[in-house]
């Protein structure tokens, strides 16, 4: 279904928004920077700026719904023949070998991540976004393996892939504030997903496998 002129409209205002926020914290800090002060750069009322972001913190860290999602999306995706785990690894593997940005692997992720680590805040909205992702997951895990809700096995193995996620974004992270360039960062996060896999236990590497046929 076609994008209608309303909602074109108001997602190009949402991106306004953020762009302008976003700059505005990169330059200055988030705790220095006021809601009053992003409406007036972005030519809005303070009221548009709540309609579109409830919370200032929403503004610096507006794509967390891809982030919630991204590694359920990834287990829903799996190749036949593929368990759960095998998923997330390649797609992750994907994305750092092709040096993508979806994973911080871009100049200037660095001063994105220094913007977080001075911010209380956002540290603790960054970990709210992470617990929501895991639990994400371990509903989309129960689904595909077909275990009952609150299975311990689902919840073990979401705890386990989350993991594996937030070791390698931690490590990217860290890599790129300290001055690495991208390229050079893709290359150790390669290896430590090849040390991570090897610590991934049988029963997690091979929990939810898609029929083969």
């Amino acid at each position: 279904m076609a994008e209608g002129l309303r909602e074109r409209k108001k997602r190009q205002t949402r991106q306004h928004l953020s762009d302008v926020a976003t700059g505005l914290f990169l330059e200055r800090g988030f705790d220095a920077v006021t809601i009053a002060e992003i409406a007036h750069a972005a030519d809005v009322s303070v009221n548009t700026v709540y309609n579109y972001f409830p919370a200032k913190e929403d503004l610096f860290l507006d794509r967390s719904m891809g982030v919630v999602e991204r590694l359920s999306r990834y287990v829903r995706g799996r190749d036949r023949g593929e368990s759960a785990a095998d998923a997330v690894l390649r797609e992750l593997r994907i994305q750092v070998e092709s040096v993508s940005p979806t994973v911080g692997l871009m100049e200037g992720y660095a001063r994105f991540m220094r913007v977080i680590e001075e911010a209380d805040t956002l540290k603790a909205r960054l970990w709210h976004i992470q617990q929501e992702a895991a639990q994400h997951l371990e509903a989309t895990l129960v689904e595909v393996s077909g275990a009952a809700a609150g299975d311990r096995t689902a919840v073990l193995v979401a705890g386990q892939l989350s993991w594996v996620h937030g070791t390698l974004m931690g490590y990217i992270g860290q890599a790129m504030v300290a001055g690495g360039k991208p390229a050079e960062v893709s290359r150790d996060a390669l290896v430590l997903l090849d040390d991570i896999e090897d610590l991934l236990g049988e029963k997690v590497l091979n929990y939810a496998r898609r029929a083969a046929e």
